[in-house]
């Protein structure tokens, strides 16, 4: 009789894999199905077009089940309404899934930031909701990098990454554009974007690159570099749509927009089609053109550079590019030989690629840096000859398929004897045409990539256990909707009085709440405690910042998440790599613990934090570095977080965090408190590592101290009726003062 082990042996053996579920994350910009307003802003361009480029040629495999690209909602009059839907079917099998973070309007994705954890927790209801987990995360840029992070070392699932651009590249060429590094870090939120990188670096099994330019030069920046978890898969084409004209082909409606600002517009035209962004070096090319009196008598130039009603209204940078843009065109009279038209749809690219491939003309890509070049494929697949930037992507592209020339993006003479070479020799133009149409077709069709795609992910499915969905408690805990967990030293202790009411308080109320302590101590310690100062015994106990929890009187150990969160955790590595640093003392052996390795931390004399979690990094260990009160630093496995197991738990609970009231106050306890929980900071607390997030909504500053502020905290939230952030309380207007008789 076959069972059902020996069936999925069989499978196994024969090459028969079960379908896939692939959860695709790219949060920022406006994502849809249709009409891409790629170039709309800075956040919608590229990365847009391939997120759901790959969903949809995912959607089409045998080998996958499904595929859901999960990306922000956004509820705002400036954008169209399709962004406010829940969901978006692409085809049968891959859609788009909206949900909320943050506020309902469109944000640019340097503000996204304090609301990813909201996006983290709102996923992980959705995933518990359905009843179903992905096979595989694969998290685009590193906002969904930080989520998808999150969401695989909770729910042991691979994380799969992809880049796009990097933040200690792009810091390293802003340096060199003359911002410093506070101005970086104001304007791009840098700082938390690299330790996010760092962090998904760290948790991915697979990373995703388009070039290997991308894997040498850019990942080789970080500390957590791990080439052989590389593998560049080239983004692929839509050959459907981008295909070379027919000589039957009517000319589209875009060529009169284009004739209009043109004196003669049968010459041949040079293409740039990207934003209006500095780092496009569009100038540039038109400073090379402007300079070069051949190319000016051969050729018309067309800069496709996003849509525009109003110059002034554009954001700072691409105002600036388009203004500097129309200035050049002024200084050097190029009136009737540059067309810049105002708009144009996603629908209508192909057929501007196009337009240019029957004028006989080149598409050129000036960027100062460029990570891959999507453009570069689309207009190699309408037959359009190209010249591009040597830094980056387009390095890989036109050295596959042998159709174009590669330019140094600063040499404005360079620029333009590469385009003049190819339109002064036809023979030149027509063999650079054909070997790009070929070169597209053998290295760069979504069919190509999701096949290859689909072989690497394979393997990453088979040493993963899911987190489970059954209870290990008693059915009474089951049943109650709501719980409050709460640190032990100097929040829930130090006032007796505060204690006793609050032990008072839950008690009545145990029929709907559950009741944790979430502590950095071990469970012998906490139990010590707990009986000195009267409290009972809890329903959960989350001890060594989050790498053990046991349930009830009982004190059932969760070997789960003991399994879950030992997961790449090597103490020994970890205490060598330790063990010479100087204002790094080890705790005593009761406070040190399977998975917590604890020291005390003398900053006067020990390399900072951030330096310590780059050693560790460089030695490519994989874990939480936890800075505590000043003084303690504590090493846990990368899985292990005081907020990672109470989102275990609860969820093991079936409590939605909306019904979760946490209470903490130094650095252990952040990622504990961000995110859909109800939280408070007592009194005592205000001056310790929390006190930047006291803008955040769902958390509370309370007035009063220890266990008293906690009381406090729940009569703020309403906790055991309503359970929700109160209503912000409206600021009387003041009356306008009575002008003075003249």
């Amino acid at each position: 009789m076959e069972t059902e082990g020996t069936a999925l042996r069989g499978r196994q053996e024969t090459g028969e894999l079960h379908p896939m579920y692939i959860l695709m994350l790219s949060l920022h910009g406006l994502i849809r199905g249709h009409d891409l307003e790629l170039g709309r802003d800075a956040d919608t361009g590229g990365q847009t077009k391939y997120v759901v480029d790959l969903a949809r040629a995912l959607g089409e495999r045998a080998d996958v089940s499904r595929v859901d690209l999960v990306t922000r909602r956004v509820v705002d009059p400036a954008v169209s309404p399709d962004y406010a839907e829940a969901v978006e079917p692409l085809n049968a099998k891959a859609r788009i899934l909206r949900l909320d973070a943050g506020p309902e309007g469109y944000l640019p994705k340097e503000q996204l930031w304090d609301h990813l954890d909201g996006f983290v927790d709102n996923l992980t209801a959705l995933l518990h909701e359905q009843g179903q987990w992905p096979d595989i995360i694969h998290s685009h840029y590193a906002d969904a990098g930080y989520v998808g992070s999150r969401l695989a070392n909770l729910i042991g699932v691979p994380l799969v990454h992809t880049g796009h651009s990097l933040g200690r590249d792009k810091r390293q060429r802003l340096l060199a554009a003359g911002l410093d590094s506070d101005q970086i870090d104001a304007r791009y939120n840098m700082l938390r974007r690299i330790d996010a990188e760092e962090t998904t670096l760290a948790t991915a099994e697979l990373v995703i690159t388009s070039t290997h330019n991308e894997i040498e030069e850019q990942y080789g920046l970080y500390d957590y570099y791990l080439p052989e978890r590389m593998r560049v898969i080239p983004p692929g084409t839509d050959l459907k749509q981008f295909h070379p004209p027919a000589d039957d082909d009517p000319l589209p409606p875009f060529a009169e927009v284009v004739e209009r600002f043109l004196d003669e517009p049968d010459k041949p035209l040079i293409l740039a089609l990207s934003r209006a962004d500095h780092r496009k070096n569009i100038i540039a090319l038109v400073e090379a053109y402007a300079e070069s009196p051949r190319l000016r008598a051969l050729a018309n130039l067309l800069i496709v550079a996003g849509n525009r009603d109003d110059i002034r209204d554009l954001d700072e940078g691409a105002r600036t590019v388009l203004t500097d843009i129309l200035i050049t065109i002024d200084a050097h009279d190029l009136y009737g030989q540059v067309a810049l038209p105002k708009h144009h749809s996603a629908d209508e690219v192909p057929e501007i690629y196009r337009l240019v491939a029957r004028s006989g003309g080149v598409f050129i890509n000036p960027a100062l840096t460029e990570p891959f070049g999507l453009t570069l494929l689309e207009a190699a697949a309408t037959g359009l000859p190209l010249v591009a930037t040597e830094n980056g992507g387009p390095v890989d592209i036109i050295g596959n398929c042998k159709n174009g020339l590669l330019v140094d993006p600063l040499d404005r003479t360079a620029i333009a004897e590469a385009l003049l070479k190819i339109l002064e020799d036809r023979e030149t133009w027509t063999t650079y045409s054909q070997n790009g149409l070929a070169g597209v077709r053998r290295f760069y069709s979504w069919t190509s990539h999701a096949e290859r795609y689909r072989a690497l992910i394979g393997p990453l499915t088979e040493l993963h256990e899911h987190i489970p969905d059954t209870p290990p408690m008693r059915r009474a805990m089951v049943y109650r909707d709501r719980a409050l967990f709460t640190d032990l030293d100097q929040s829930l202790l130090g006032d007796p009085e505060g204690v006793e009411q609050f032990v008072a308080m839950m008690k009545r109320n145990k029929r709907c709440a559950n009741f944790g302590i979430v502590t950095g101590r071990r469970l012998d310690s906490v139990l010590i405690e707990l009986k000195r100062h009267g409290i009972p015994v809890p329903d959960v106990l989350i001890t060594s910042l989050g790498t053990e929890i046991h349930y009830s009187g009982q004190l059932v150990l969760d070997d789960y998440w003991a399994d879950h969160v030992d997961h790449l955790w090597s103490p020994r590595a970890v205490r060598r790599a330790l063990a010479e640093i100087p204002g790094l003392v080890p705790q005593r052996k009761i406070e040190q613990s399977r998975f917590k390795i604890s020291y005390h931390y003398d900053p006067t004399i020990a390399p900072s934090v951030e330096e310590i979690s780059t050693l560790l990094r460089t030695r490519e260990l994989s874990v939480n570095v936890i800075h505590a009160f000043g003084q303690f630093l504590d090493i846990v496995p990368i899985r292990a977080s005081k907020g990672q197991a109470v989102r275990y738990v609860t969820h093991r609970f079936g409590i939605p965090l909306e019904h979760v009231l946490v209470v903490g106050g130094s650095g252990a306890d952040e990622d504990m408190m961000r995110g859909n929980t109800l939280a408070v900071v007592v009194a005592n607390r205000h001056h310790e590592e929390l006190s930047q997030l006291a803008d955040l909504d769902r958390i509370y500053f309370a007035e009063q101290a220890h266990a008293k502020g906690i009381l406090e905290a729940i009569d703020h939230y309403d906790f055991f009726r309503s359970c929700r952030v109160p209503d912000p309380i409206p600021q009387p207007v003041a009356e306008p003062e009575p002008e003075a008789p003249a």
